[in-house]
């Protein structure tokens, strides 16, 4: 059964995505419920794959200063073989498949412009990539966590 969220839930949520630390009391005075309800919603949430507590870093402090978007094109009936390769590595933090041209779209986030380039020498590697496209990261203007 698909879990249905509602406004409290939103709201939990919302109070969590900008400050992952709040207290379960700081949300429930602010959504005018109990705290055993914040509670015991939130549980729901977890156990629901709705929401994770994860730590956020922020990249730039642990020398991550570099990023790009790598758009990839691959041999027909082998989307599947390259993307269990992609996962392979830790530089590459987000694939998706995309509709156009490029079936696969890569973000990747490293030290230096230098990772940039022997990152994409080893993609070279990947047997039933055709093509590729880099678009380096210049800055970031957002990155948010807040869906609602």
């Amino acid at each position: 059964m698909k879990y249905e969220l509602d406004e409290l839930d939103r709201g939990i949520i919302q109070y969590l995505s900008k400050d992952g630390r709040v207290s379960f009391t700081e949300i429930a005075s602010n959504l005018n419920v109990s705290e055993k309800t914040i509670r015991l919603r939130y549980k729901n949430l977890l156990d629901n794959g709705i929401i994770e507590v994860v730590g956020v870093v922020n990249p730039a402090a642990i020398g991550i200063k570099s990023g790009a978007i790598i758009q990839i094109k691959t041999a027909p009936q082998q989307i599947m073989q390259v993307i269990e390769r992609l996962r392979e590595f830790k530089e590459i933090r987000y694939i998706t498949m995309t509709s156009g041209p490029y079936s696969l779209l890569a973000q990747i986030a490293v030290p230096s412009q230098e990772d940039i380039t022997d990152l994409l020498y080893k993609l070279n590697e990947i047997p039933f990539i055709t093509e590729m496209n880099t678009i380096i990261q210049m800055d970031v203007f957002k990155n948010t966590f807040d869906y609602f």
